[in-house]
């Protein structure tokens, strides 16, 4: 079972991506987890998105997504 928290962060490089996951690594509580799932540009515009009919008014993409 996964924690019901997910954050997203976009990494233009492994480079970068590899600089966010050391940071991450050294905020972990002893007794904690966390899990990084690392996907392609390409990957992540293959994703299906489902949505229910109370959000039929919404746009499919945020209009911004505000970054750490």
């Amino acid at each position: 079972m996964m924690q019901f928290s997910v954050y997203i962060r976009h990494c233009a490089s492994r480079e970068s991506m590899d600089v966010h996951v050391k940071r991450v690594k050294s905020f972990v509580p002893d007794k904690g987890q966390v899990s990084i799932l690392a996907i392609t540009d390409k990957q992540y515009g293959n994703i299906v998105n489902f949505w229910g009919s109370k959000v039929a008014d919404m746009p499919p993409v945020p209009l911004q997504l505000e970054l750490f």
